[in-house]
């Protein structure tokens, strides 16, 4: 069956949670807040881990990346998000829903992959202590870092366009905040089995196996570190990981939950919520969670906040 639209290109309605105007005025306020520490938060990580020469390892060359990541990710949509719940219209024009798209995708298969390169990091950091540095080279962190941010863009060159062609006839009312494939395929008016079936492969690659590899690299981590005879060591190599497995649990369980349900619960709040949640919330706790359970980032946040009082007497 063939579908006929008179003007698919038209702007999209990002209903998000248009039935509840007092839930979207406290949310305009507590997603600007969110916003601004996720700005804060990941531009200091990023300043300390080039400015502070205790840093200049491996593990904080990736935290680096995840911050830049995590700035653009809440600035590809965020910033639309506010102006729709704090007013009436809630349109995005097909241009800026497109843009919106193949960054969103871009940036958040770049974080999949970026995640598993980290946890694969920290398994090298403390199976093969000896050998780390010989083996996570600048070279090679400088090609993961590469094949991060190049994988996600690949993915989003294949993806976007294969939404983007769906016909988005009559009213075209998007039940989410942010333009995604999920919401996309949901609206479309044509067979989307094709897109449906591409969207499980991806996430089967980008969700499933990313998470499989990196539970095998804490597998592997605990039994070594269950081989350290000292406590000290042993305190050291949990406080690294603990943070990176939490930053792994709250972004690959919310949006494994959002790309991996079925296509007729996708409308249910629940989903929007968790887009919520990793748009908006994950990229805010990332840069406390490595700098309260880290004792490097905050000596070397001392250190800067030293250096920087001396600027300003002198």
């Amino acid at each position: 069956m063939v579908t006929i639209c008179n003007d698919s290109h038209s702007d999209f309605i990002l209903l998000g949670f248009s039935d509840k105007p007092y839930l979207e005025k406290t949310l305009f306020w507590v997603i600007l807040i969110f916003y601004c520490l996720t700005i804060i938060g990941n531009l200091v990580i990023i300043l300390i881990s080039l400015k502070d020469p205790k840093l200049h390892s491996p593990m904080y060359y990736f935290l680096s990346n995840l911050s830049l990541l995590d700035i653009c990710f809440t600035s590809s949509c965020v910033p639309q998000m506010l102006v729709n719940f704090w007013g009436p219209e809630k349109t995005i024009s097909y241009t800026g829903c497109a843009i919106q798209l193949y960054v969103f995708l871009w940036l958040g298969a770049t974080e999949c992959i970026l995640l598993v390169i980290m946890a694969v990091d920290r398994c090298v950091a403390v199976c093969h202590p000896l050998q780390y540095t010989t083996i996570m080279h600048p070279k090679l962190c400088l090609q993961l870092a590469v094949l991060a941010w190049g994988t996600g863009l690949i993915q989003s060159l294949i993806q976007s366009p294969a939404t983007l062609r769906l016909p988005f006839c009559s009213h075209q009312r998007v039940d989410d905040i942010v333009c995604e494939v999920p919401a996309l395929i949901q609206v479309s008016s044509a067979d989307t089995i094709h897109n449906e079936i591409q969207m499980s492969i991806a996430s089967i690659i980008l969700l499933v196996l990313p998470l499989i590899i990196i539970l095998c690299s804490y597998i592997a981590i605990a039994k070594a570190v269950l081989r350290i005879k000292l406590t000290s060591g042993k305190k050291k190599a949990f406080g690294t990981c603990t943070s990176h497995l939490l930053v792994v649990s709250l972004f690959y369980g919310t949006v494994t939950a959002v790309y991996l349900q079925p296509k007729s619960r996708y409308a249910h709040e629940q989903g929007k919520f968790l887009t919520l949640f990793y748009t908006v919330v994950t990229p805010t706790l990332n840069p406390l969670i490595y700098t309260l359970r880290n004792k490097e980032v905050k000596g070397a946040l001392i250190r800067l906040g030293r250096r920087t009082w001396d600027i300003w007497n002198n």
